[in-house]
């Protein structure tokens, strides 16, 4: 990253920045503007692979035995998405989460070790995904930003998978072959040059 000076304060020199082969970032070049940026960067993370649990019984500790077995194998997981599953006819869930694509297979195993036990449906599995996020404490203080990036995805054609929130950050699983054109149209709507 190249850093210069300007009227008295650093600035960054926006650029696309490959950190590696699986993770991309964008750096806005106004970094001395922060009280005035909604979103200071835009990253792509290829690095990720989802596991969905369809039709997970809906009751008080399933989700734990599941994450507690998959922490026990020393799986880190990143995103988790829980929804109502339809149709099923009693109390369920469908059940999301993102690990790094080196864990898995390993995280697979142990989903497959607790079928029997915990009586879910469904294991759908893809490493085909990439985790698009913005960051910015500009967003604590300004309404629609999730909408806006909604929208800019859906003009590129891009489909959301899942999505995560918090007062600073939004990411999104998009299918990764559409991760770079979808990391750009982020970019160049919140962050123009």
């Amino acid at each position: 990253m190249r850093h210069g000076r300007s009227r008295g304060g650093p600035q960054l020199a926006e650029r696309f920045q490959r950190l590696d082969a699986n993770l991309s970032v964008i750096v806005p070049k106004r970094a001395n503007q922060s009280r005035h940026v909604v979103v200071r960067g835009v990253s792509l993370d290829k690095n990720q692979a989802k596991v969905t649990l369809v039709a997970v019984p809906d009751h008080p500790g399933v989700a734990a035995r599941i994450f507690k077995a998959i922490g026990d194998s020393n799986i880190n997981v990143d995103m988790i998405v829980q929804n109502i599953s339809h149709g099923s006819g009693k109390p369920a869930t469908d059940l999301s989460f993102t690990v790094d694509k080196p864990d898995l297979l390993k995280a697979q195993k142990v989903i497959d070790g607790l079928k029997k036990e915990i009586g879910f449906g469904e294991v759908i599995a893809t490493d085909n995904i990439g985790k698009l996020s913005i960051v910015g404490v500009g967003m604590k203080s300004h309404s629609g930003v999730a909408g806006k990036m909604f929208e800019i995805l859906a003009r590129e054609g891009v489909n959301i998978d899942m999505i995560s929130t918090s007062e600073i950050k939004i990411s999104v699983v998009v299918d990764l072959a559409k991760g770079e054109q979808a990391m750009k149209a982020v970019h160049a709507a919140f962050l123009p040059t």
